[in-house]
């Protein structure tokens, strides 16, 4: 691919997330307290997100470890609910949609993945995307980058990397990404150098 490119990480990039209203709506309807849903739920994290789990898999085994009372709809739906928009960055999206190739990197589960292409329209905008629990691999490690190149046929020095972790842009550094640190109170550090590497 000649032409430059933008790849975003998804998580507190272009959506915000935050677990415990999610912990707590599960509390609501479980055995467990909310402290204990976030512990009893953390360790899947990991597996579901390489795919070493498979969605169904998890949400009858977080049913059972939580006492869970609802049906396995009810506890995807709380699971997936976590989200809410990056106002700016949806908006430095829309403005680069059409004109720059725009492609996603992200550590994600295939419910949640499944959600916020339901939920989020600005998800319409990206040409394709590398998810780990389907790429069997998660940043840092190079593989998952290895994958974004081949399948985009992506030249990382012509690739522009968001991401919101550092051991995710050190990575992305160390394989030749131009690659962005981002934090949501920083946006404008975004644009700015963003503007500037595009006009160069």
């Amino acid at each position: 691919m000649s032409s430059r490119t933008l790849l975003f990480d998804i998580g507190n990039v272009i959506v915000h997330f935050d677990f415990v209203p999610a912990a707590r709506r599960f509390a609501a309807l479980s055995e467990a307290t909310e402290a204990e849903v976030l512990a009893r739920l953390r360790p899947f994290k990991d597996d579901l997100e390489s795919g070493r789990i498979n969605d169904e898999d998890f949400v009858s085994q977080s049913m059972e470890l939580i006492g869970f009372r609802g049906n396995p709809a009810e506890f995807a739906a709380i699971w997936g609910d976590i989200f809410s928009e990056n106002e700016p960055m949806i908006s430095l999206i829309e403005g680069y949609a059409g004109q720059t190739p725009l492609f996603l990197l992200s550590n994600t589960s295939g419910l949640h993945k499944d959600w916020l292409f339901e939920k989020f329209p600005v998800f319409r905008h990206f040409q394709g995307g590398i998810y780990s629990h389907e790429a069997g691999c998660m940043k840092p490690g190079d593989a998952i980058f290895h994958q974004a190149i081949r399948a985009f046929d992506l030249d990382p020095g012509q690739t522009f990397y968001i991401d919101d972790l550092e051991d995710n842009i050190a990575a992305g550094r160390r394989l030749g990404f131009v690659s962005h640190h981002y934090h949501h109170e920083r946006h404008l550090s975004l644009e700015r150098e963003l503007s500037r590497w595009l006009a160069v």
